[in-house]
């Protein structure tokens, strides 16, 4: 393995949870006014953290979402995640190939730590996640595409930046990892390879991820 550390994106990486939190995001934003297509969810919100969601639409309608908004919208997400969540097709054996060959690991993302966990339980990432390997948006000031979040997992792992290769699939993901000096590696399952072109290397199915990162 090339990389002292790979750093893996939650959201459509390990868990295959963008469909359904971005359809209940355009669904939320509609009834409050914000028409949105679960298209226009994609395209502006994928790969960001809450705050993003409570930005662009006060600076495009001049209109707050209400103070409840994420504990509503997230109520939605996690028993939808109960009924429906699965992994991502391969990653789990992905990170068990890495665990099996001592290779660290650990996830970065811009969800919450509650909406991380409660992912990882339903579809049994939390048998090779615990808390030590958890990374948040919640843990740092500025959420993707800032840098920060990469840089404080890589950090808290112990690894430089420069070892460090990160494995995402939103847009913001890949400008996250690059600010932060890190290689990144963008899965084209759901986002176009020209969306993710600033990335190190592209691959389109889990099974062409390890020898990438070997």
């Amino acid at each position: 393995m090339r990389y002292d550390l790979v750093i893996f994106d939650n959201d459509g990486v390990l868990v295959d949870s963008e469909p359904i939190s971005n359809q209940l995001l355009a669904a939320c934003l509609t009834e409050l006014g914000h028409p949105t297509s679960y298209e226009d969810s994609i395209r502006d919100y994928m790969g960001s953290a809450m705050h993003r969601v409570h930005d662009l639409v006060e600076e495009r309608t001049g209109r707050r979402l209400p103070a409840d908004f994420d504990d509503v919208f997230h109520a939605r997400v996690f028993a939808a995640f109960e009924r429906e969540l699965k992994p991502v097709v391969g990653a789990m054996e992905v990170v068990e190939k890495l665990a099996a060959d001592g290779v660290p690991y650990c996830v970065a993302s811009s969800g919450s730590h509650e909406r991380i966990r409660v992912g990882h339980r339903t579809t049994g990432f939390d048998r090779w996640f615990d808390d030590e390997r958890i990374f948040s948006s919640q843990d740092v000031g500025r959420g993707k595409p800032a840098p920060d979040l990469f840089l404080y997992a890589a950090e808290r792992m112990g690894v430089a930046p420069e070892r460090c290769a990160v494995v995402e699939d939103s847009p913001l993901g890949v400008r996250a990892a690059v600010a932060a000096g890190m290689d990144v590696y963008g899965f084209t399952a759901m986002t176009p390879a020209g969306k993710l072109s600033a990335a190190t290397g592209l691959f389109e199915d889990m099974g062409e991820l390890v020898p990438l990162l070997s």
